[in-house]
């Protein structure tokens, strides 16, 4: 093919008039250039499209833009050297027909050839691919709209479907909620004739647009019963609207972007599209297109109704994560302790914090439980897993801690009875039929419990734990230190038993209970976080409260992945002048001693009030430990919150309360006692028993 640089090409060996003629009036744009990169020949199409009929003998560079000519210019050197065909290459441009609309092309580029393989010139072809752009265009959209909803929040949503439609398919979007959308409750649909009251959740305004301020996310805008908006949600229909000149007062809405644009008179036409499904109306989204653009058409309306559709899909997933985090929330405050306090040997602090929002209400828990004869129980717990079900589950073991606590379990007998607990619920749901993932039992699986009791008599302190962190201590030195308590198996395994250790807790003591999410995230594994522990443990404060704030600054960065708690107690044993022990000889004629040394130690410790039930208790629990027990037997007074009388023989013989006949002459003891006294029990020791009885001070 042989190509003259003057008039029209002339095609060696054809027919040049007739294919001249088919090449001018094809409805493709082409355009032929020599080897310089210049013009010799363009056709009609051509010139319609991108205009500039003059170009014959010019370069690119002196036809389009610098920035655009540069570009150019070097992809048809690569064609022309390697003689490579760069095909469907797209780009933006204007249009003669359209000069403020932009338009998407589609160019190919090949070298031209004479039939001796001479390079001769480049030919390329353009055809304008708006609509086939916009349609793929659009698809994105749609297909990004859906997982929006992965944000599980409605705001979140909500501005994140604004920004998919900026600047491709509209000026500026806004997305407006009912306000219990964002809060997780029950959405009443519309009715007719009611001002409507929208939460401001998101927008998104075109770099181009001078929209001024707007209001900010959670704003408020309140829309009439005649407004299109309402009318829109009633009838959960799109609107097109492109006679905003005569329809200001129509949206009749008050702090809403909407009207500020159009009162500004820099809307040219308006789409609003109900957000909804299965019967829920999240609310509304609007689309807007400013003056000197093309207006929005029926096909744009189509589109913003299938918009609607996989937008609402993305904000049902993000309101219904929202109902369950509000209901576990709720579930969580009433099954975590209000208070936690302490008492003369123990002075408590805590501090819990719920993972991110997208992450769920998890399941760690802590508690301080008063036992007999003045020893705290400290616990801290965590359950794998978020949601209802791992608030639920946390709900239930610790439950069933108090209970195993009242009954003056040792702590690893403790969590060898939770264990078992743990193990008989995942048997009963998997009998039931129930997936384990589904019902949340997993959370049981993985369940960790530390449990600690402080005996301030004793000064001592017995652990035991089950899968879970060991805790911290700060000595009265400063120096901090990681007691070495035996790990244990996480709850509901059944298979390893427990075991607990037992140290020493000198005066001033600090012991620091918490969940592995206070000392494990993503930028630090648990050894590290523990290390970060100790050292601000290490340092003085004033209160345990200040220690709390210091962790939570120091441990905690914000969004949590896991749930954090935190338990700090600090330790003091009773003065020795408020317990006083006796060792019982296995003598019946001894007792009346007792009851008179009982009575001579109330009058020290000022408790006259007390010494004829004191007598009465002391009487009773030192003839049965005499009668059913076994030596070594003592008697053991501790003055505290309570008055607490208990005798410990070698016997593991527990008490039973009786209701004596009117005709019996025993069994009457214990019931007395239990009469006179706030309350009474047993527990098991290493060696044997100890049976107590506390009363109030006066």
């Amino acid at each position: 093919m042989s190509l003259r640089k003057q008039g029209k090409p002339a095609l060696a060996g054809l027919n040049s008039s007739l294919l001249d003629g088919l090449l001018s009036h094809s409805p493709i744009g082409m355009a032929v250039m020599d080897t310089d990169l210049r013009y010799v020949w363009i056709n009609e199409a051509l010139v319609g499209t991108s205009g500039a009929p003059d170009r014959i003998g010019k370069k690119v560079s002196a036809v389009f833009p610098a920035e655009e000519a540069e570009a150019g210019e070097a992809m048809m050197l690569r064609v022309l050297e390697t003689g490579v065909p760069r095909i469907d290459f797209e780009y933006r441009g204007p249009i003669l027909s359209d000069p403020a609309g932009e338009h998407m092309y589609s160019a190919s580029f090949f070298r031209l050839e004479d039939q001796m393989g001479a390079v001769t010139g480049l030919c390329y072809l353009v055809i304008d691919v708006t609509e086939r752009w916009k349609a793929r265009q659009r698809g994105q959209i749609l297909s990004r709209a859906r997982e929006c909803g992965k944000q599980l929040d409605p705001t979140l949503a909500a501005q994140d479907l604004a920004d998919l439609c900026v600047p491709d398919f509209a000026d500026l979007v806004t997305i407006e909620l009912f306000e219990a959308v964002v809060q997780g409750t029950e959405v009443l649909a519309p009715s007719p004739g009611d001002s409507l009251l929208m939460l401001h959740a998101g927008h998104r305004v075109a770099d181009t647009v001078e929209s001024g301020p707007l209001p900010g996310a959670g704003s408020r805008a309140v829309y009439g019963p005649d407004s299109l908006v309402a009318r829109c949600l009633v009838s959960r229909s799109g609107i097109l609207d492109v006679s905003l000149s005569r329809s200001v007062h129509a949206w009749d809405v008050e702090a809403s972007p909407i009207t500020q644009l159009i009162e500004n008179g820099e809307a040219d036409s308006v789409i609003a599209v109900p957000l909804c499904e299965g019967g829920v109306t999240f609310g509304i989204a609007v689309f807007m297109r400013t003056r000197g653009g093309a207006p929005f058409t029926d096909a744009d309306l189509e589109f913003a109704e299938e918009f609607a559709v996989r937008g609402s899909s993305a904000l049902a997933s993000a309101h219904r994560f929202t109902q369950e985090r509000r209901v576990s929330l709720a579930l969580q405050r009433n099954l975590l302790p209000g208070l936690l306090v302490g008492d003369e040997s123990l002075d408590v602090a805590w501090r819990y914090f719920p993972a991110a929002e997208k992450e769920g209400v998890g399941g760690d828990w802590v508690d301080v439980i008063h036992l007999s004869s003045g020893r705290v129980a400290l616990v801290v717990g965590d359950v794998v897993g978020h949601g209802v079900n791992a608030a639920a589950t946390m709900g239930r073991l610790r439950a069933a801690v108090h209970t195993l606590a009242a009954m003056d379990l040792p702590p690893d007998e403790l969590l060898a009875h939770l264990d078992d607990f743990a193990v008989r619920l995942g048997e009963e749901r998997s009998a039931g039929g129930d997936s384990l993932e589904e019902d949340g039992l997993l959370g049981t699986l993985g369940a960790s419990c530390m449990y600690a009791v402080y005996d301030p008599v004793s000064r001592t302190c017995a652990m035991a734990r089950a899968g879970h962190p060991p805790p911290a201590m700060r000595m009265p030195d400063g120096t901090a230190l990681i007691p070495d308590v035996p790990a244990g198996s996480p709850l509901g395994i059944g298979t390893v038993p427990f075991e607990s250790a037992e140290i020493d807790c000198p005066d001033g003591s600090l012991l620091a209970l918490f969940t592995d999410g206070l000392v494990e995230s993503r930028s630090q594994n648990i050894d590290q976080g523990i290390s970060r522990l100790l050292s601000v443990l290490r340092e003085p404060y004033k209160t345990l409260d200040e220690l709390c704030d210091a962790t939570v600054e120091e441990m905690i960065s914000r969004p949590l992945r896991d749930d954090a708690a935190l338990l700090v107690a600090r330790i003091a044993s009773f003065p020795s002048s408020d317990v006083v022990t006796w060792d019982v000889p296995a003598d019946f004629a001894a007792v009346g001693e007792f009851r008179r040394l009982a009575s001579r130690q109330l009058e020290e410790w000022n408790l006259e009030s007390l010494q004829f039930s004191t007598e009465l208790i002391v009487s009773e629990l030192v003839t049965n430990a005499i009668r059913y027990g076994t030596s070594p037997i003592t008697l053991r007074m501790i003055r505290h919150s309570v008055l607490t009388c208990e005798v410990v023989d070698s016997s593991s013989t527990s008490p039973r309360l009786r209701h004596a006949k009117t005709m019996d002459e025993g069994g009457r003891g214990l019931f007395l006692v239990a009469q006179a006294s706030k309350g009474w029990g047993y527990r098991y020791t290493g060696s044997g028993k100890a049976i107590w009885v506390e009363q109030d001070l006066p």
